[in-house]
Protein backbone atom coordinates (compact mmCIF):
# COMPACT_ATOMS: atom_id res chain seq x y z
CA UNK A 1 0.00 0.00 0.00
CA UNK A 2 1.38 3.41 -1.00
CA UNK A 3 0.88 5.93 1.76
CA UNK A 4 1.52 9.55 2.49
CA UNK A 5 1.40 11.31 5.85
CA UNK A 6 1.93 14.92 6.75
CA UNK A 7 -0.08 15.31 9.95
CA UNK A 8 0.44 17.58 12.95
CA UNK A 9 2.30 15.70 15.68
CA UNK A 10 -0.69 15.74 18.02
CA UNK A 11 -2.69 13.79 15.42
CA UNK A 12 -0.08 11.08 15.02
CA UNK A 13 -1.01 8.06 17.13
CA UNK A 14 1.60 5.99 18.94
CA UNK A 15 0.81 2.63 20.54
CA UNK A 16 3.32 1.21 23.05
CA UNK A 17 2.78 -2.37 24.25
CA UNK A 18 4.33 -4.60 26.92
CA UNK A 19 4.76 -2.10 29.74
CA UNK A 20 7.49 -0.03 28.09
CA UNK A 21 9.35 2.21 30.53
CA UNK A 22 7.59 5.54 31.28
CA UNK A 23 10.69 7.45 30.14
CA UNK A 24 9.74 6.64 26.54
CA UNK A 25 6.19 7.91 27.00
CA UNK A 26 7.45 11.06 28.67
CA UNK A 27 9.96 11.80 25.91
CA UNK A 28 7.47 11.20 23.07
CA UNK A 29 4.69 13.22 24.69
CA UNK A 30 7.16 15.98 25.47
CA UNK A 31 7.86 16.13 21.72
CA UNK A 32 4.15 16.66 21.04
CA UNK A 33 2.97 13.16 20.11
CA UNK A 34 -0.10 11.31 21.37
CA UNK A 35 0.85 8.06 23.11
CA UNK A 36 -1.35 5.12 24.16
CA UNK A 37 0.10 2.35 26.34
CA UNK A 38 -0.88 -1.28 26.93
CA UNK A 39 0.66 -3.34 29.73
CA UNK A 40 0.81 -6.76 28.06
CA UNK A 41 1.54 -8.23 24.66
CA UNK A 42 -1.15 -8.67 21.99
CA UNK A 43 -1.71 -11.74 19.83
CA UNK A 44 -1.96 -11.36 16.06
CA UNK A 45 -5.73 -10.79 15.83
CA UNK A 46 -5.78 -8.33 18.72
CA UNK A 47 -2.82 -6.46 17.28
CA UNK A 48 -4.51 -6.20 13.88
CA UNK A 49 -7.55 -4.68 15.56
CA UNK A 50 -5.45 -2.29 17.63
CA UNK A 51 -3.10 -1.11 14.90
CA UNK A 52 -5.74 0.56 12.74
CA UNK A 53 -4.89 4.27 12.56
CA UNK A 54 -1.61 3.80 14.43
CA UNK A 55 1.43 5.62 13.03
CA UNK A 56 4.08 4.25 15.41
CA UNK A 57 4.14 0.91 17.23
CA UNK A 58 6.38 0.15 20.20
CA UNK A 59 6.89 -3.43 21.39
CA UNK A 60 9.28 -5.61 23.36
CA UNK A 61 10.01 -9.30 22.80
CA UNK A 62 6.61 -10.97 23.22
CA UNK A 63 4.56 -9.25 20.52
CA UNK A 64 4.91 -10.69 17.02
CA UNK A 65 4.54 -8.27 14.12
CA UNK A 66 3.80 -10.56 11.18
CA UNK A 67 3.34 -9.79 7.50
CA UNK A 68 -0.41 -10.11 8.06
CA UNK A 69 -0.28 -7.43 10.75
CA UNK A 70 1.73 -5.12 8.49
CA UNK A 71 -0.70 -5.64 5.61
CA UNK A 72 -3.54 -4.49 7.87
CA UNK A 73 -1.65 -1.47 9.27
CA UNK A 74 -3.18 1.41 7.34
CA UNK A 75 -1.09 4.26 8.80
CA UNK A 76 2.03 2.64 10.18
CA UNK A 77 5.30 4.51 9.63
CA UNK A 78 7.68 3.02 12.18
CA UNK A 79 8.13 0.21 14.71
CA UNK A 80 10.40 0.47 17.72
CA UNK A 81 11.56 -2.73 19.43
CA UNK A 82 12.38 -1.64 22.98
CA UNK A 83 14.90 -4.49 23.29
CA UNK A 84 17.90 -5.91 21.43
CA UNK A 85 16.24 -8.51 19.23
CA UNK A 86 14.01 -7.93 16.20
CA UNK A 87 13.26 -11.55 15.28
CA UNK A 88 9.66 -11.00 16.47
CA UNK A 89 9.17 -8.59 13.54
CA UNK A 90 8.90 -9.64 9.89
CA UNK A 91 11.58 -7.25 8.67
CA UNK A 92 11.13 -8.11 4.99
CA UNK A 93 7.42 -7.33 5.24
CA UNK A 94 8.19 -4.08 7.07
CA UNK A 95 10.55 -3.06 4.26
CA UNK A 96 7.96 -4.03 1.63
CA UNK A 97 5.50 -1.64 3.31
CA UNK A 98 8.01 1.17 3.83
CA UNK A 99 7.90 0.84 7.63
CA UNK A 100 11.12 1.72 9.43
CA UNK A 101 12.15 -0.60 12.28
CA UNK A 102 14.44 0.44 15.12
CA UNK A 103 15.79 -1.39 18.17
CA UNK A 104 18.09 -0.72 21.11
CA UNK A 105 21.12 -2.92 20.44
CA UNK A 106 23.42 -1.66 23.21
CA UNK A 107 21.36 -0.26 26.06
CA UNK A 108 21.04 -3.43 28.15
CA UNK A 109 24.36 -5.11 27.42
CA UNK A 110 25.79 -4.37 30.86
CA UNK A 111 22.73 -5.85 32.58
CA UNK A 112 23.00 -9.11 30.63
CA UNK A 113 26.75 -9.33 31.23
CA UNK A 114 26.41 -8.80 34.98
CA UNK A 115 23.73 -11.50 35.19
CA UNK A 116 25.95 -13.92 33.26
CA UNK A 117 28.85 -13.31 35.65
CA UNK A 118 26.61 -13.76 38.66
CA UNK A 119 25.10 -16.97 37.30
CA UNK A 120 28.53 -18.45 36.62
CA UNK A 121 29.62 -17.80 40.21
CA UNK A 122 26.39 -19.20 41.65
CA UNK A 123 26.62 -22.34 39.49
CA UNK A 124 30.28 -22.89 40.34
CA UNK A 125 29.41 -22.78 44.05
CA UNK A 126 26.10 -24.71 43.84
CA UNK A 127 24.49 -21.82 45.69
CA UNK A 128 20.90 -22.37 44.53
CA UNK A 129 20.65 -25.98 45.71
CA UNK A 130 22.43 -25.20 48.98
CA UNK A 131 20.07 -22.30 49.60
CA UNK A 132 17.01 -24.44 48.83
CA UNK A 133 18.25 -27.07 51.29
CA UNK A 134 18.70 -24.44 53.99
CA UNK A 135 15.09 -23.34 53.55
CA UNK A 136 13.92 -26.84 54.49
CA UNK A 137 16.32 -27.14 57.43
CA UNK A 138 19.27 -28.96 55.82
CA UNK A 139 22.79 -27.78 56.68
CA UNK A 140 25.25 -28.98 54.01
CA UNK A 141 28.58 -27.21 54.57
CA UNK A 142 31.03 -28.76 52.11
CA UNK A 143 33.65 -27.65 49.59
CA UNK A 144 33.10 -30.70 47.40
CA UNK A 145 32.39 -29.60 43.83
CA UNK A 146 32.59 -25.92 44.74
CA UNK A 147 35.10 -24.01 42.60
CA UNK A 148 36.36 -20.52 41.80
CA UNK A 149 35.97 -18.81 38.43
CA UNK A 150 39.60 -17.76 38.50
CA UNK A 151 41.71 -19.91 36.23
CA UNK A 152 38.73 -21.48 34.43
CA UNK A 153 38.16 -21.23 30.69
CA UNK A 154 35.10 -19.37 29.45
CA UNK A 155 33.83 -20.17 25.96
CA UNK A 156 31.68 -17.42 24.46
CA UNK A 157 29.53 -18.30 21.45
CA UNK A 158 28.66 -15.01 19.76
CA UNK A 159 31.13 -12.14 20.23
CA UNK A 160 28.92 -9.13 19.61
CA UNK A 161 28.14 -6.28 22.02
CA UNK A 162 27.27 -8.59 24.92
CA UNK A 163 29.79 -11.35 24.27
CA UNK A 164 32.72 -8.96 23.91
CA UNK A 165 31.82 -7.00 27.06
CA UNK A 166 31.46 -10.27 28.98
CA UNK A 167 34.89 -11.23 27.68
CA UNK A 168 36.48 -8.19 29.30
CA UNK A 169 34.81 -8.64 32.70
CA UNK A 170 35.50 -12.39 32.79
CA UNK A 171 39.16 -11.80 32.04
CA UNK A 172 39.32 -9.25 34.85
CA UNK A 173 38.07 -12.01 37.15
CA UNK A 174 40.99 -14.18 36.12
CA UNK A 175 39.28 -16.36 33.53
CA UNK A 176 40.84 -17.50 30.27
CA UNK A 177 38.50 -16.45 27.44
CA UNK A 178 37.82 -18.18 24.13
CA UNK A 179 35.19 -17.10 21.62
CA UNK A 180 33.58 -18.32 18.42
CA UNK A 181 31.69 -16.14 15.96
CA UNK A 182 30.78 -16.56 12.31
CA UNK A 183 31.71 -12.92 11.65
CA UNK A 184 35.17 -11.44 11.91
CA UNK A 185 35.45 -9.89 15.38
CA UNK A 186 38.26 -8.00 17.06
CA UNK A 187 39.46 -9.94 20.10
CA UNK A 188 39.54 -7.80 23.25
CA UNK A 189 42.25 -8.20 25.87
CA UNK A 190 43.74 -11.68 25.78
CA UNK A 191 40.62 -13.39 24.40
CA UNK A 192 41.37 -15.94 21.69
CA UNK A 193 39.18 -16.63 18.69
CA UNK A 194 38.50 -20.30 17.94
CA UNK A 195 38.12 -21.40 14.34
CA UNK A 196 35.40 -23.93 15.16
CA UNK A 197 32.66 -24.35 17.73
CA UNK A 198 33.86 -27.88 18.47
CA UNK A 199 37.31 -26.59 19.40
CA UNK A 200 35.78 -24.08 21.80
CA UNK A 201 33.56 -26.70 23.43
CA UNK A 202 36.46 -29.09 23.98
CA UNK A 203 38.41 -26.53 26.05
CA UNK A 204 35.71 -24.58 27.92
CA UNK A 205 34.78 -25.02 31.57
CA UNK A 206 31.84 -22.68 31.01
CA UNK A 207 29.99 -22.24 27.71
CA UNK A 208 27.72 -19.22 27.30
CA UNK A 209 25.57 -18.32 24.28
CA UNK A 210 25.14 -14.74 23.06
CA UNK A 211 23.88 -15.16 19.49
CA UNK A 212 21.08 -13.32 17.72
CA UNK A 213 17.59 -14.61 17.04
CA UNK A 214 17.67 -15.13 13.28
CA UNK A 215 15.80 -18.20 12.02
CA UNK A 216 19.03 -19.85 10.92
CA UNK A 217 20.08 -20.06 14.57
CA UNK A 218 17.19 -22.33 15.58
CA UNK A 219 18.48 -25.31 17.58
CA UNK A 220 22.09 -24.57 16.75
CA UNK A 221 22.98 -26.05 20.13
CA UNK A 222 21.67 -29.58 20.64
CA UNK A 223 22.70 -33.11 21.59
CA UNK A 224 25.79 -33.13 19.35
CA UNK A 225 27.12 -29.90 20.87
CA UNK A 226 26.46 -30.99 24.47
CA UNK A 227 28.28 -34.26 23.73
CA UNK A 228 31.36 -32.29 22.64
CA UNK A 229 31.51 -30.19 25.83
CA UNK A 230 34.00 -31.06 28.56
CA UNK A 231 32.42 -33.41 31.06
CA UNK A 232 31.29 -31.43 34.09
CA UNK A 233 31.25 -28.07 32.28
CA UNK A 234 28.62 -25.40 32.89
CA UNK A 235 26.21 -24.02 30.30
CA UNK A 236 24.42 -20.64 30.02
CA UNK A 237 21.86 -19.35 27.53
CA UNK A 238 20.92 -15.70 27.89
CA UNK A 239 20.41 -15.11 24.16
CA UNK A 240 17.29 -16.56 22.48
CA UNK A 241 15.15 -19.51 23.53
CA UNK A 242 14.93 -21.20 20.14
CA UNK A 243 18.69 -21.53 19.69
CA UNK A 244 18.92 -24.40 22.20
CA UNK A 245 17.26 -27.83 22.18
CA UNK A 246 16.12 -27.78 25.83
CA UNK A 247 15.30 -31.49 25.72
CA UNK A 248 18.90 -32.23 24.79
CA UNK A 249 20.07 -29.96 27.61
CA UNK A 250 17.90 -31.86 30.08
CA UNK A 251 19.39 -35.15 28.88
CA UNK A 252 22.94 -33.79 29.13
CA UNK A 253 22.24 -32.63 32.67
CA UNK A 254 20.70 -35.96 33.62
CA UNK A 255 23.70 -37.85 32.23
CA UNK A 256 26.15 -35.65 34.11
CA UNK A 257 27.80 -34.33 30.94
CA UNK A 258 26.73 -30.82 32.01
CA UNK A 259 27.21 -30.16 35.73
CA UNK A 260 25.07 -27.04 35.91
CA UNK A 261 23.14 -24.67 33.69
CA UNK A 262 21.41 -21.31 33.73
CA UNK A 263 18.68 -20.56 31.21
CA UNK A 264 17.00 -17.16 30.89
CA UNK A 265 15.19 -17.64 27.56
CA UNK A 266 12.92 -20.41 26.32
CA UNK A 267 11.42 -21.66 23.03
CA UNK A 268 7.93 -20.99 24.39
CA UNK A 269 7.44 -18.22 26.92
CA UNK A 270 4.29 -17.01 28.71
CA UNK A 271 2.85 -13.83 27.23
CA UNK A 272 2.08 -12.36 30.66
CA UNK A 273 3.20 -12.92 34.24
CA UNK A 274 -0.14 -14.55 35.03
CA UNK A 275 0.26 -17.29 32.40
CA UNK A 276 1.79 -20.65 33.46
CA UNK A 277 5.33 -21.75 32.58
CA UNK A 278 6.40 -25.30 31.77
CA UNK A 279 9.79 -26.69 30.75
CA UNK A 280 11.60 -30.05 30.81
CA UNK A 281 14.34 -28.22 32.72
CA UNK A 282 12.22 -27.69 35.82
CA UNK A 283 13.28 -29.48 39.00
CA UNK A 284 16.81 -30.39 37.87
CA UNK A 285 19.76 -30.13 40.25
CA UNK A 286 22.03 -27.08 39.82
CA UNK A 287 19.69 -25.70 37.16
CA UNK A 288 18.87 -22.00 37.37
CA UNK A 289 15.80 -20.83 35.45
CA UNK A 290 15.04 -17.11 35.18
CA UNK A 291 12.06 -15.49 33.38
CA UNK A 292 13.83 -13.66 30.52
CA UNK A 293 15.28 -10.99 32.82
CA UNK A 294 18.74 -10.62 31.29
CA UNK A 295 18.08 -7.01 30.32
CA UNK A 296 15.43 -6.36 32.95
CA UNK A 297 17.11 -3.90 35.25
CA UNK A 298 15.76 -0.46 36.00
CA UNK A 299 18.86 1.12 34.49
CA UNK A 300 18.65 -0.90 31.29
CA UNK A 301 14.93 -0.38 30.73
CA UNK A 302 15.27 3.36 31.17
CA UNK A 303 18.25 3.47 28.81
CA UNK A 304 16.36 1.38 26.23
CA UNK A 305 13.33 3.66 26.51
CA UNK A 306 15.41 6.77 25.96
CA UNK A 307 17.44 5.32 23.08
CA UNK A 308 14.48 3.89 21.15
CA UNK A 309 12.39 7.02 21.70
CA UNK A 310 15.19 9.20 20.35
CA UNK A 311 15.53 6.98 17.28
CA UNK A 312 11.79 7.34 16.62
CA UNK A 313 11.93 11.10 17.04
CA UNK A 314 14.91 11.35 14.71
CA UNK A 315 12.97 9.51 12.03
CA UNK A 316 9.66 11.29 12.54
CA UNK A 317 11.08 14.80 12.86
CA UNK A 318 13.86 14.79 10.27
CA UNK A 319 13.78 11.46 8.41
CA UNK A 320 16.94 10.13 10.10
CA UNK A 321 17.19 6.33 9.75
CA UNK A 322 20.38 5.84 11.77
CA UNK A 323 20.22 2.43 13.50
CA UNK A 324 17.22 1.28 11.45
CA UNK A 325 17.53 -2.49 11.02
CA UNK A 326 15.59 -2.72 7.75
CA UNK A 327 15.98 0.55 5.83
CA UNK A 328 19.13 2.19 4.45
CA UNK A 329 20.79 4.19 7.23
CA UNK A 330 20.92 7.93 6.52
CA UNK A 331 21.97 10.49 9.16
CA UNK A 332 20.22 13.82 8.67
CA UNK A 333 20.24 17.25 10.26
CA UNK A 334 17.09 19.17 11.14
CA UNK A 335 15.15 20.74 8.27
CA UNK A 336 16.07 24.44 8.06
CA UNK A 337 14.47 26.96 5.71
CA UNK A 338 12.95 24.25 3.52
CA UNK A 339 10.42 21.43 3.31
CA UNK A 340 11.67 17.87 3.31
CA UNK A 341 10.17 15.07 1.22
CA UNK A 342 10.91 11.49 2.27
CA UNK A 343 10.41 8.81 -0.36
CA UNK A 344 10.78 5.08 0.33
CA UNK A 345 10.69 2.80 -2.68
CA UNK A 346 11.62 -0.63 -4.00
CA UNK A 347 15.23 -0.79 -5.10
CA UNK A 348 14.70 -0.90 -8.85
CA UNK A 349 16.26 1.02 -11.77
CA UNK A 350 14.93 4.44 -12.72
CA UNK A 351 13.12 5.42 -9.53
CA UNK A 352 15.25 8.49 -8.79
CA UNK A 353 14.91 9.77 -12.35
CA UNK A 354 11.12 9.31 -12.26
CA UNK A 355 10.93 10.97 -8.83
CA UNK A 356 12.89 14.00 -10.00
CA UNK A 357 10.71 14.29 -13.11
CA UNK A 358 7.64 14.30 -10.86
CA UNK A 359 9.20 16.95 -8.61
CA UNK A 360 10.09 19.10 -11.61
CA UNK A 361 6.57 18.72 -13.03
CA UNK A 362 5.24 19.91 -9.67
CA UNK A 363 7.38 23.05 -10.00
CA UNK A 364 9.58 22.27 -6.98
CA UNK A 365 13.06 23.73 -6.65
CA UNK A 366 15.41 21.10 -5.13
CA UNK A 367 17.81 22.51 -2.53
CA UNK A 368 19.45 19.21 -1.58
CA UNK A 369 18.96 15.52 -2.12
CA UNK A 370 20.23 12.24 -0.61
CA UNK A 371 19.79 8.70 -1.92
CA UNK A 372 20.78 5.47 -0.22
CA UNK A 373 19.80 1.92 -1.07
CA UNK A 374 20.20 -1.61 0.18
CA UNK A 375 19.38 -4.84 -1.63
CA UNK A 376 15.64 -4.43 -1.08
CA UNK A 377 14.82 -0.77 -0.51
CA UNK A 378 15.74 2.74 -1.64
CA UNK A 379 15.40 5.89 0.44
CA UNK A 380 15.43 9.39 -1.08
CA UNK A 381 15.44 12.56 1.02
CA UNK A 382 14.76 15.76 -0.89
CA UNK A 383 14.78 19.29 0.56
CA UNK A 384 12.77 21.81 -1.51
CA UNK A 385 11.80 25.48 -1.37
CA UNK A 386 8.83 26.26 0.82
CA UNK A 387 6.94 27.91 -2.04
CA UNK A 388 5.00 25.07 -3.68
CA UNK A 389 1.50 23.67 -3.96
CA UNK A 390 1.21 20.66 -1.59
CA UNK A 391 -1.43 19.14 -3.88
CA UNK A 392 1.22 18.83 -6.58
CA UNK A 393 2.91 16.13 -4.49
CA UNK A 394 0.08 13.72 -5.19
CA UNK A 395 1.91 12.73 -8.36
CA UNK A 396 4.68 11.17 -6.23
CA UNK A 397 2.36 8.25 -5.54
CA UNK A 398 2.51 7.35 -9.23
CA UNK A 399 6.31 6.95 -9.30
CA UNK A 400 6.94 3.24 -10.04
CA UNK A 401 8.14 1.32 -6.99
CA UNK A 402 6.89 3.84 -4.43
CA UNK A 403 6.19 2.33 -1.01
CA UNK A 404 5.67 5.44 1.13
CA UNK A 405 6.35 9.14 1.07
CA UNK A 406 5.76 11.96 3.51
CA UNK A 407 6.68 15.59 3.98
CA UNK A 408 8.28 17.43 6.87
CA UNK A 409 7.62 21.14 7.37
Amino acid sequence: MVGRWSFPRSRMKMLLLENIHPAAVERLEEAGYSVETVKGALDEDDLIAAIKGVHVLGIRSKTTVSRRVLEEADRLMAIAAFCIGTNQIDLDAASDHGVAVFNAPYSNTRSVVELAIGLMIVLMRDVVDKSAAMHVGQWNKSATGSKELRGKTLGIVGYGAIGSQLSVLAENLGMRVLFYDLSERLALGNARRMRSLDALLAESDVVTLHVDGRRENSNIFGAAQFARMKEGALFLNLSRGHVVDVGALAQAMGAGRVAGAAVDVFPEEPRTNSDPFESPLQGMKNMILTPHIGGSTEEAQEAIAEFAAERLLGYLNRGDTTFSVNLPNVQLAEVSGAHRILHIHKNQPGVLAELNRALAAAGLNILGQHLKTDERTGYVITDVDRDYDPEALRTLKTVPGTLKFRTLH
